[in-house]
């Protein structure tokens, strides 16, 4: 169990342009998509549930909706829900904390 506070730094929020999909992962790397919307963060698995594309080298924004290039499958960002078919399972979504111009999630979501 990780007992550690101290939230879990992934980039700087001007490395994610506005629109732009950008890579991170967690210390054991596990590979992350991490996504800016008109300034607001989100964080998903990296990995399409569908096809095993990589939502942050492959995928396309549109709204809060990533669509995966492979199959054209789509996710909301917010809640991970698939809302365009192939893709029926849905991505993990990680809560995101901003803090001193970082992009952060809460180690406490490790573990769950």
């Amino acid at each position: 169990m990780n007992t550690t506070t101290a939230p879990l730094d992934l980039c700087a929020t001007d490395d994610v342009a506005d629109g732009e999909i950008r890579r991170g992962e967690l210390p054991d790397g596990h590979p992350l998509a991490i996504y800016n919307i008109g300034g607001e963060f989100f964080v998903t698995d990296d990995i399409c549930s569908h096809g095993e594309a990589s939502l942050s080298e492959d995928g396309m924004l549109d709204g809060h909706e990533v669509e995966c290039s492979w199959h054209f499958g789509k996710f909301d960002v917010r809640t991970g829900e698939a809302t365009a078919m192939p893709c029926e399972i849905p991505l993990r979504v990680w809560p995101v904390r901003i803090e001193n111009g970082r992009v952060c999630i809460d180690p406490a979501a490790c573990d769950a």
